[in-house]
């Protein structure tokens, strides 16, 4: 079902605190069972459930994951990475786009506003694997004017999980 921006935002308008609640909970636990979220939140599980499917519907809640262990994943080394265009159009930020989404490393990819075009999360096994694909796979994209790494050492705070 295709959701509207338009359904989104008239359901924004209409967050109260529960539903708030409701969200701030499955963020932590998506994978609550109805009648516990309901319990916690105070409602009845028809009603909990009500509102979790139109927030759903809507576009307020987009989906469910699991997060993963990126030693899992053969990972474990994490860096924020920006990086510079070299030719601002739609044309080079498409294709740079294109190339990264094709890159198993970078596990996110902004478009941000300020000295740089793109801050992106890539994840490798280590250093060595890292170097690699900093050299061979965005040092070599012909709309790349600037690198800049940034190696995460520990994360301290991370709700993403």
């Amino acid at each position: 079902m295709i959701v509207q921006i338009h359904d989104i935002l008239q359901f924004m308008t209409n967050i109260d605190a529960i539903n708030q609640k409701i969200l701030r909970i499955l963020e932590r636990e998506g994978r609550l069972p109805n009648l516990e979220l309901a319990e916690r939140v105070g409602l009845s599980p028809s009603a909990c459930l009500r509102r979790v499917q139109e927030m759903e519907r809507t576009g307020i809640i987009r989906g469910y994951r699991a997060v993963v262990a990126p030693e899992a994943r053969g990972g474990g080394f994490l860096a924020y990475v920006t990086v510079g265009l070299s030719v601002h159009t739609k044309a080079s930020q498409e294709a740079f786009e294109r190339a990264v989404a094709r890159a198993p490393e970078v596990r996110e990819c902004h478009n941000v506003t300020g000295v740089f075009e793109y801050i992106l999360r890539v994840e490798a096994r280590d250093l060595a694997h890292y170097k690699h694909f900093h050299t061979e796979v965005l040092g070599t994209l012909p709309q790349v004017s600037a690198i800049t790494s940034y190696i995460v050492m520990e994360s301290t705070k991370d709700e993403r999980a």
